[in-house]
């Protein structure tokens, strides 16, 4: 019994047996945590998704959700993993969720951070300027977001009484079409919208012109939309290319300052 206990303890003190057996402890350490962290990446877990398709700027409720098993590896921190976190909110103004796809966390927000996309574009210095249309007016609604119009101008000229028509405004970027409900036109696919406004920015020149022009109709002025054709640099400042348009509305309308200075003093 002793031979064996002193066998038993040389053993345990041989510098190779210990080494040995460091190192099975530690490729044993090592097998556990790569197995565990495999199987945790690989366990399936349950997801919600969109049942059907959600349109840009719809309120989420729970019958628009189902789960789905999926592996743990396939999710990130990006999506919603929970249907409690999701019902109440809202598809953001420029999405679309298909059915089947995942809720990520930059395509849902709150009803009070519901952007308006229309007012969102508008350039530094520039105000949003409503412009009526129809379907016709629109080429059959075949102006989109994102499209770069010319508008025209028809007067009746106050010198001669002939009709003057010339181009107006270049390089109009279309910032939004609307329907007579204040609905985007193009925003949901599931419905077919009546083109009512095309909203785009201008400057507050351009603004006061536009104003200016509507109010013109004893000279029977008509402003309308041509679309560009072919590729148009998206660069395109907005511009006025006829000052003899410019200058006839400015000549038959009046400022503000200048009324003022024409009123009496005691008027002012």
């Amino acid at each position: 019994m002793n031979n064996f206990l002193m066998t038993l303890k040389r053993f345990f003190t041989n510098k190779n047996t210990i080494t040995i057996i460091g190192v099975i402890v530690i490729v044993g350490l090592l097998y556990a945590a790569y197995s565990y962290q495999i199987k945790s990446q690989v366990d399936p877990i349950k997801i919600p998704v969109a049942k059907t398709d959600i349109q840009p700027r719809t309120l989420i409720t729970a019958d628009m959700i189902q789960y789905i098993t999926v592996p743990k590896a396939t999710t990130t921190k990006d999506i919603y993993t929970s249907q409690n976190l999701i019902v109440g909110k809202y598809s953001n103004y420029n999405t679309m969720i298909p059915a089947g796809s995942m809720f990520f966390k930059t395509t849902l927000v709150n009803f009070e951070d519901l952007p308006d996309s229309a007012f969102v574009d508008v350039k530094d210095g520039e105000i949003p300027y409503q412009f009526a249309v129809n379907m016709e007016s629109t080429f059959g609604n075949s102006v989109y977001p994102g499209n770069k119009i010319d508008l025209y101008m028809k007067v009746v000229n106050d010198e001669s009484g002939k009709i003057a028509v010339g181009k107006f405004l270049q390089d109009v970027e279309v910032l939004a079409v609307k329907d007579n409900q204040g609905r985007h036109v193009f925003e949901n696919s599931a419905e077919n919208r009546t083109p009512a406004y095309i909203i785009f920015g201008v400057t507050d020149e351009v603004h006061l012109l536009l104003r200016k022009a509507e109010y013109l109709r004893q000279y029977s002025v008509d402003i309308f939309l041509v679309p560009h054709g072919g590729t148009i640099q998206s660069s395109g400042e907005t511009v006025v290319t006829s000052e003899w348009l410019k200058d006839f509305i400015n000549r038959n309308t009046e400022n503000i300052d200048n009324l003022e200075e024409q009123l009496p003093e005691e008027e002012r």
